[in-house]
């Protein structure tokens, strides 16, 4: 399974949603657009792939964390204010 972040205007966290993994394959490799695709097709908005173990992009993003565009990570709240 893979989480997608949906980002309002200001790269805030709306929501965390799971996809299956069988959506994000592209000959049998998993594809992050191709999940970023599925979730925009169902949900519109606009998405970005978390993990859940923290193995990229920092922390796993939750409802109110913050996507720092620049780094390529999620940050809590509290310390992107720092």
């Amino acid at each position: 399974m893979a989480h997608f972040a949906e980002l309002d205007e200001n790269n805030i966290v709306q929501r965390v949603i799971v996809v299956h993994n069988n959506e994000l394959l592209v000959d049998g490799v998993e594809s992050e657009q191709k999940g970023i695709d599925f979730c925009l097709a169902h949900y519109g908005g606009r998405w970005i792939q978390t993990s859940y173990n923290a193995n990229f992009r920092g922390i796993y993003a939750g409802a109110g964390c913050i996507y720092n565009e620049a780094l390529d990570v999620f940050v809590a709240p509290e310390l992107e204010a720092e």
